[in-house]
């Protein structure tokens, strides 16, 4: 007669109190050996919820799923030239500023114009500007402004612009096959798990080139090797599209471009989607072009003919007298952001303290209980002669 097998519930029962013990004895010596939270369950994580920074572009929050780029990982904006590049990322820093965050900029480009980042919201006496020697240089000036924990957001502009100090040393047309390549690759795994640990988004703008020999698929590629792409959570293909004419008397004058701005990784949301802003020149992202164009897509703004009206009330006829009139009036248009921040489930910014107690003060009124509270008045009898009035 076979011997009886013992069933597998006995045997977790016999030897399970064991094995957690175990367990909790070595992950102890680990916290001890490592520090505290150096390992841990995953659910018992308080910040399970990535938490983001807005990019400064309402178009932009919504394709990137979470409202905004995650804190404590590397993004990669890259397209050809003149693009928008830049002017996507000086948004991200100007948001950032705005929230009260520190900044800074390395430029590798040695291009940064700060009559233009002004234009865009930055607060250039407030921003970290570093102008490296080298592409040593400014990722070790990155890594030590990261390092210490008091960065929000740190850009660099741009990767196929941080030349190594070999390269730099040499002479031109000396051959440094895999120099860049390797340098970003050292740099990825040095910075980031600091990024993480800090939660610092780091911004990597990069340029494109193309494959010599490429007779099929997408020739265009991006300078400094394989690991940026690897690393980043969030790789932004930005592309300029139509020419934007103007209005008025400058109604043959190209004032600026539609932009598309395509989410090819996303680790944090679902990728591939798409935000076609407007790029004035001189002023960069139109905030009320974006917030016009999505608001009458989700009937927040109704459009009727050429008319637009929010409520009851028209804001204008065309597009551009609707986006006048939201400038004109920031009450409305926080108003209007709000509704399609809440409509996408992305955060929304707390209102004013004035105005928070204003609105947590007012009760809701029932206007049936005001129309019997005043049949009721009528039905009193009055004698003003009882009545006493003070001078």
């Amino acid at each position: 007669m076979a011997k009886k097998q013992k069933k597998l519930p006995e045997i977790t029962k016999k030897f399970g109190d064991e094995r957690k013990k175990a367990l909790d004895d070595a992950l102890k010596l680990i916290e001890k050996d490592f520090g505290k939270g150096s390992i841990m369950r995953l659910g018992e994580r308080m910040d399970q919820k990535v938490q983001v920074m807005s990019s400064g572009s309402l178009a932009l929050d919504i394709a990137l799923g979470a409202g905004g780029y995650p804190k404590g990982r590397i993004i990669e904006i890259y397209g050809p030239e003149s693009s928008g590049k830049t002017t996507v990322a000086l948004h991200a820093v100007a948001q950032a500023q705005k929230e009260g965050g520190i900044v800074a900029f390395i430029d590798a480009e040695h291009a940064l114009d700060p009559a233009y980042a002004q234009a865009l919201g930055v607060n250039i006496d407030e921003l970290l500007l570093s102008q490296p020697d080298s592409g040593e240089q400014g990722l070790e000036i990155a890594g030590k402004l990261i390092d210490s924990g008091a960065i929000d957001l740190v850009v660099v502009d741009s990767v196929a612009a941080l030349v190594p100090r070999a390269e730099i040393d040499g002479d031109i047309g000396d051959s440094h096959v895999g120099l860049q390549a390797r340098m970003m690759s050292q740099a990825m795994r040095k910075l980031g798990a600091s990024i993480n640990k800090t939660k610092t988004v780091a911004i990597f703008i990069n340029q494109l080139r193309e494959k010599v020999g490429v007779m099929f698929g997408n020739p265009e590629t991006t300078p400094g090797g394989r690991a940026l792409k690897f690393y980043a959570s969030v790789r932004l293909d930005v592309r300029g599209n139509s020419q934007i004419k103007g209005t008025g008397d400058q109604k043959d004058e190209n004032i600026g471009k539609e932009t598309k701005i395509k989410v090819v990784k996303n680790k944090i949301a679902p990728p591939f989607k798409e935000a076609v802003v407007e790029v004035i020149y001189g002023e960069g992202i139109s905030a009320t072009g974006e917030l016009v164009k999505i608001a009458s897509d989700l009937d927040i703004i109704k459009k009727s003919g050429a008319w637009y009206s929010y409520g009851d009330d028209k804001i204008g006829q065309g597009s551009e007298n609707a986006k006048k009139f939201l400038k004109e009036n920031p009450a409305i248009f926080d108003e209007i952001d709000r509704k399609v921040r809440q409509h996408f489930g992305l955060p929304v910014a707390e209102l004013p303290e004035g105005e928070a107690a204003a609105t947590a003060t007012q009760p809701e009124v029932d206007e049936k209980i005001l129309e019997e509270a005043a049949d009721m008045a009528q039905d009193l009898p009055l004698d003003l002669e009882e009545i006493e009035i003070e001078e």
